[in-house]
C-alpha cells in the first residue's frame, strides 16, 4: 500500500483499507498489507502508520524508492496486489477493494 500522511486522498482511504483489513483477518483470509511511505519524515511516518493494522517498510529502508519504481507507482495511494509468488495480479488494487471491502472477489485479480 503506497500511501503518505500528507495525501488527503491516502487519508480518506487509509480507515477504509484498515477496517477491512481487520473483517479481511476475521474472516480468515490470507490477505497482508505492506505500507510503503512516500511521507517526507519519519515523524509523519510514524503518526501515519500508528493508524494501520498492518505491517510497513521502515522510513528508512531503501525498498521504498526501489518498490515505488518496480511497480511503476505514479500517483497515491496506490496498492498493487501480489500472489503468494509475488508475482503482481492486479496494479488497481486501490479499484478493485474499494469496490469490495467485503472480500468478496478475493484475491482481486485483473
Amino acid at each position: 500500500y503506497f500511501s503518505a500522511h500528507w495525501c488527503p486522498p491516502c487519508r480518506a482511504f487509509t480507515p477504509q483499507l484498515a477496517a477491512a483489513y481487520d473483517a479481511w483477518k476475521a474472516k480468515g483470509l490470507n490477505v497482508e498489507v505492506i505500507f510503503v511511505s512516500g511521507d517526507r519524515d519519519k515523524g509523519s511516518f510514524e503518526e501515519y502508520y500508528g493508524e494501520m493494522p498492518w505491517i510497513a517498510l521502515p522510513f528508512e529502508d531503501s525498498r521504498r524508492q526501489k518498490w515505488n519504481q518496480h511497480f511503476e507507482v505514479s500517483g497515491i495511494p496506490t496498492v498493487v496486489i501480489l500472489d503468494a509468488d509475488n508475482s503482481v495480479i492486479n496494479r488497481n488494487g486501490r479499484g478493485a477493494i474499494a469496490a469490495d471491502f467485503e472480500g468478496q472477489n478475493f484475491p482481486w485479480r485483473e
